[in-house]
């Protein structure tokens, strides 16, 4: 099905539209896309949520000028209908369909591409990051992302995100495992520690949910 698009006051397009963006394997993604223009964001969603999880971010993202375009992992649309697979929580393998997101809006005429992932979707967007070729993703915005292996092959300018209080297994704090992750980071990088106990997206829900969209807007935005 598809969405038509509306235009916004000031001639901004931010109402969605579903679009297959062509993946490995002859496989495709389901995804929302939101706005126009040659800035483009990918949003990689949680391993709870889905594409729709992302529709408050991307209408404000599309507002502000970008092309944005919130995907369907396809291990996590296989996983709600019960059919779970060893990619679920495999950044590499989660990876490889941020990859086709990026790819998909370079080929439609982006000239600047920006990954936003949350949680597992986090990880996804790091390891995209590691494995795109140079100059592929330009910005990074990383909210509590599940760790990754190499966060030293990380590229682009990085925001790392996490809430202060967000615990993990073990009611283990997540900020000592993001920290690492950004300390080995290279550089240009940035760690924003928010109040709190919410994890990734959930922090859009709770009193430092607007503090987190002008700080992501911000970034996406600064020369």
């Amino acid at each position: 099905m598809l969405f038509a698009l509306a235009a916004a006051p000031g001639g901004a397009l931010h109402s969605q539209q579903q679009v297959r963006v062509p993946a490995e394997h002859g496989d495709s993604l389901t995804a929302d896309l939101y706005g126009s223009g040659s800035r483009a964001v990918v949003l990689a969603h949680g391993g709870r949520y889905d594409r729709g999880s992302w529709r408050p971010q991307a209408e404000a993202m599309a507002k502000a000028g970008f092309r944005v375009l919130a995907l369907d992992f396809r291990a996590s649309v296989e996983a709600r209908a019960g059919r779970e697979t060893a990619c679920l929580y495999d950044a590499e393998c989660l990876a490889a369909d941020v990859l086709s997101a990026v790819r998909y809006l370079r080929q439609s005429g982006a000239a600047e591409v920006s990954v936003v992932g949350a949680s597992l979707g986090g990880g996804a967007a790091a390891q995209a990051s590691a494995d795109a070729e140079p100059g592929e993703i330009d910005r990074l915005v990383l909210l509590a992302h599940m760790p990754i292996d190499a966060p030293e092959r990380m590229r682009g300018r990085k925001l790392f995100i996490v809430a202060r209080a967000d615990t993990g297994s073990g009611d283990q704090p997540r900020l000592a495992s993001i920290r690492r992750q950004y300390e080995q980071a290279p550089p240009p990088k940035s760690l924003d520690v928010l109040d709190g106990t919410a994890h990734a997206q959930a922090i859009f829900a709770t009193g430092e949910g607007e503090r987190l969209m002008r700080r992501i807007l911000d970034f996406l935005t600064e020369p």
